[in-house]
């Protein structure tokens, strides 16, 4: 029993010397050496810390340089996006009022056909006209001749003058104004108000409808007051002519036209809400024309709907 407790206190003591060799502290050499290490690590940390606020300092100059030339740069293609809109705006203008003058150039070519047209028809009947009166003259010439013996006082009147006509007989044509007059007189106002002679062109429509206020162009004579007066500035004898167009001639092929230019007038004169309902009304009754386009993009550019 004895020997068994000097053998535990023996295994007991050797356990505690290797434990204290195991885990006692360490020698001063190896804390000097941990130490200098740790100290040689802070450092390295700090250096790095240095450099990397050094890069960062340079990135955000090379950023702040970048943004100031971005700005610049902002600042002139703002700038030359204010010159090609106000390019655009002037160029606009001017191909608007371009159009305006092409479109009456148009219309006015198209009547001049129309004008040649009545031309060939009244050249027409007037040949027409002319071989019946040969035919007439033919058929007289082969009656027989009348008697020498009649007396002269059938011939004559007292004094030597001619008798007055018996009843039925044919009498000289009444001086009229020839249908070419008209012809001319309009084709004179088309000449003039394309070459920009506006007095001139006023009074020549304005005489063809006193005097040929019924015949098929007399309804565009009146439309072309109307241009006159618009291509002038004078929007309100403009829209007083077009609404001339529309109340006396219902049925002329210048209706369209009328009413679009009638939509002009009333959004320069800054009736708005006029413009935009005459408008609509070219384009809902005469869908697919000139007129009907020129009426949409002029919605558009007031800012309104189509529909």
């Amino acid at each position: 029993m004895r020997i068994r407790w000097i053998l535990f206190f023996g295994a007991a003591m050797l356990a505690g010397a290797l434990g204290g060799t195991w885990f006692g502290p360490a020698p001063a050499g190896a804390v000097a050496r941990e130490i200098i290490e740790l100290q040689s690590g802070v450092t390295e940390l700090i250096q790095g810390q240095q450099s990397l606020q050094t890069q960062m300092t340079q990135n955000a100059a090379v950023q702040r340089t970048l943004i100031e030339q971005s700005l610049d740069a902002v600042t002139k293609l703002n700038t030359s996006m204010s010159a090609v809109q106000k390019t655009t705006q002037d160029f606009s203008a001017a191909s608007g009022a371009r159009l305006d003058t092409m479109g009456t150039q148009v219309q006015g070519v198209s009547d001049n056909i129309a004008d040649l047209q009545a031309r060939l028809g009244k050249l027409d009947q007037k040949m027409t006209d002319v071989q019946n009166t040969l035919q007439s003259v033919d058929s007289k010439l082969a009656a027989p001749a009348p008697s020498a013996s009649a007396p002269p006082a059938a011939m004559s009147g007292p004094g030597g003058a001619m008798p007055p006509s018996a009843p039925g007989a044919a009498l000289p044509a009444a001086s009229a104004n020839p249908p070419a007059s008209a012809d001319v007189l309009y084709s004179n106002g088309l000449r003039d108000i394309n070459g920009k002679h506006y007095d001139l062109a006023t009074q020549e429509f304005q005489d063809y409808l006193r005097f040929y206020k019924d015949t098929d162009l007399a309804s565009n004579a009146q439309f072309y007051l109307g241009e006159i007066a618009y291509m002038q500035g004078e929007y309100q004898a403009a829209l007083d002519a077009y609404n001339k167009v529309t109340e006396n001639y219902p049925k002329s092929f210048k209706i369209a036209s009328a009413r679009m230019r009638k939509g002009y007038c009333f959004a320069e004169l800054g009736q708005k809400a006029s413009a935009i309902r005459e408008l609509r009304a070219v384009v809902r009754l005469y869908p697919g024309t000139d007129e009907a386009k020129r009426a949409a993009a002029k919605l558009k550019e007031l800012g309104a709907s189509a529909g």
